[in-house]
């Protein structure tokens, strides 16, 4: 076992350890032991009793090493440069399709019908939090209550009061089920709930799915289960703000405030990569007594394989001490962990490890190899995984098509990708044209991705924002400023709702050719007319570009404005920023205590870099001169 942790190119130090304490042992389980000493160094054998610091990692107290007061900060240095936020005629007439008209005075139930047009139109979940999603879907979806079962689910007839809710989409669910109610249409049975319920949310409709759980609960007087709750919670979260969905525990009786709440809680956090409230949540199930499970460890797992790998290690060793079995997710997590640092072997180690515990690598594991195995360029590993996933005939196995065809794209394979593509546009669904044009852009074939967007608008006529979105990104991705141009017009006349995703691309689009001004101007725009939240992506692109510029002024603009929108700063954010300052050649006043107030603390590129802004810094010819 000892020979995996030294094949491993990841050097991960459990953290926030205090010396003296014994190593537990036995009783451990031996999968997650290896995994353990793959991700460890052995030059740190002691471990102390468990505990969650929302700064360290475990330690033996819940005590913080520094606190400091979280509020407004003002900038490091007061830069002079000012950014033209002046937009041209071109970008007004570029941006004008996609503005809406000013609406009158909201009620609470046309706020609703908002919520739900920019839910419904597309999803505001980043690729990144992709894989928090899925796990909160898996971990509410085997429920008698509004969550629909999987046996439910995988049939074949789409629920009936789902399909007439589907049939109008332009009217909120409350009016639509009062209509049917007073009609005697349908038969609002828990079952029929459930299932249109789990369909709406295995559609990313959140709001819909929101407003059907409030109406059920105060029209038909039905009783909730935990479970029901914790679905309310989490649609309270993607709808309204997290926020808002902790303050909904209060109101949930005592009775029903259990871990599967409380899980689901941790896992919204985890979805948005907010450290310190996930660290919190985990903490109180602790304090409360619930019982740690693999699914509250696989969201740290998660958690940390974006903000810090170092504590990685950290909840492995949790896992071995409470003896909780890794389950198929726990490997997916920790292979795609090892195959972003092109640790093939590392990666190919963990596989082994999984099944020796006797779990077969399901699709998504093996498309995270497929996927890694071509970034790295083992391009025959890659295409074995793919042969794999498609099996021997592909119409047997027809859901793995949008799996294929940008895998292939990756491994420069045109001709594969063509016949996949052929196979499903006799019958595409709309998951696999997304696919198909994602692969044609890879593979600089814009008329192919063209061609299958025209197919789309053909087969569906009235298309999500979202869909247009991938083929803004290939534009965006190829310089093709005039094409964009084109298409987010077409867009506007087509009476599609524009939001976070199609700004996302739009401003990609105009910083490939070097319009920062105007890709600032755009989201600014569209946040202003449409009083929305900004992707994450949207503000942080930005933000590199001025940086690049030595643009202080509105790198830091940039950085307020991710902040004004409730996302967290993380240490590569504070790169940024400190690089601004350094291409600009100007000193950042208090910036150590600026990122203290986040509990981030410097990394060697940071320490670097500060080093490079300090006003006080002395240097041979300075002390000559003083």
């Amino acid at each position: 076992m000892w020979t995996l942790r030294r094949a491993s190119s990841i050097s991960i130090r459990p953290h926030g350890f205090r010396s003296g304490a014994a190593r537990s042992s036995g009783g451990l389980h031996s999968a997650t032991s290896s995994m353990v000493e793959q991700l460890i160094d052995s030059q740190n054998p002691n471990l102390a009793s468990y505990e969650w610091s929302a700064s360290s990692g475990f330690c033996v107290t819940v005590t913080i090493p520094y606190k400091f007061s979280i509020g407004f900060h003002s900038l490091s240095s007061q830069a002079s440069s000012k950014s033209g936020e002046e937009e041209d005629d071109d970008l007004d007439d570029a941006f004008s399709e996609l503005e809406e008209p000013e609406a009158p005075e909201k009620t609470l139930q046309d706020s609703l019908v908002d919520e739900e047009i920019d839910l419904v139109s597309e999803s505001e979940v980043s690729d990144d939090g992709d894989d928090a999603e899925e796990s909160i879907e898996e971990d509410l979806r085997p429920d008698a209550g509004i969550v629909a079962s999987e046996t439910k689910s995988s049939s074949k007839t789409t629920p009936s009061l789902f399909t007439a809710m589907m049939k109008d989409q332009t009217r909120p669910i409350y009016k639509l089920l009062a209509r049917y109610v007073e009609d005697g249409k349908v038969l609002l049975s828990r079952e029929e709930i459930s299932n249109a319920m789990y369909q709406f949310r295995k559609r990313k409709m959140y709001a819909r799915a929101l407003q059907l759980s409030e109406w059920v609960e105060v029209n038909e007087g039905m009783e909730l289960s935990e479970r029901d709750y914790a679905v309310r919670l989490d649609l309270i979260g993607k709808v309204r703000g997290l926020q808002k969905a902790e303050n909904y525990i209060e109101s949930i009786p005592k009775e029903f405030r259990s871990g599967v709440v409380h899980r689901t809680l941790l896992a919204s956090y985890v979805s948005t990569f907010n450290v310190k409230k996930a660290e919190e949540v985990f903490n109180k199930m602790k304090d409360l007594g619930f019982p740690i499970t693999a699914f509250a460890c696989n969201q740290l797992l998660l958690l940390y394989k974006r903000t810090d790998k170092k504590k990685l290690a950290d909840v492995l060793l949790l896992m071995e001490k409470e003896d909780i079995k890794p389950t198929a997710f726990t490997y997916n997590i920790l292979i795609d962990t090892k195959g972003q640092t092109n640790d093939m072997n590392g990666m190919e180690q963990i596989l082994e490890t999984m099944k020796a515990e006797g779990m077969e690598p399901d699709l998504r594991t093996q498309a995270v190899l497929a996927r890694h195995y071509a970034a790295g360029g083992l391009k025959e590993k890659a295409e074995a995984m793919l042969k794999g996933i498609e099996g021997s005939e592909l119409h047997k196995n027809r859901g793995v098509c949008h799996i294929l065809l940008p895998i292939y794209a990756d491994l420069g394979n045109a001709d594969e990708v063509g016949r996949v593509w052929d196979f499903c546009k006799k019958k595409p669904t709309q998951e696999d044209c997304l696919a198909a044009i994602e692969a044609w852009g890879k593979l600089k074939k814009i008329e192919e991705a063209e061609a299958v967007f025209e197919h789309m608008v053909q087969t569906w006529k009235k298309l999500p924002s979202r869909h247009y979105a991938m083929l803004l990104n290939v534009y965006a991705k190829h310089k093709m400023l005039s094409k964009g141009k084109d298409l987010a017009r077409k867009m506007g006349e087509s009476g599609c709702h524009i939001g976070p995703l199609t700004w996302d691309a739009l401003v990609k689009l105009y910083l490939e050719v070097g319009e920062v001004e105007k890709a600032d101007a755009i989201l600014h725009k569209a946040i202003q007319k449409n009083q929305g939240k900004p992707l994450f992506s949207s503000i942080v692109s930005i933000m590199d570009q001025y940086a690049k510029r030595g643009d202080v002024h509105n790198t830091e603009k940039m950085f307020l404005k991710m902040r004004q929108f409730g996302y967290v700063a993380h240490a590569r954010n504070f790169q940024t920023l400190l690089q601004a300052y350094i291409n600009a050649k100007i000193p950042a006043y208090g910036f150590k205590e600026r990122m203290k107030a986040d509990n981030i603390f410097p990394n060697k590129i940071i320490a670097g870099q500060l080093v490079h802004v300090d006003a006080f810094r002395k240097t041979a010819v300075s002390d000559l001169l003083d």
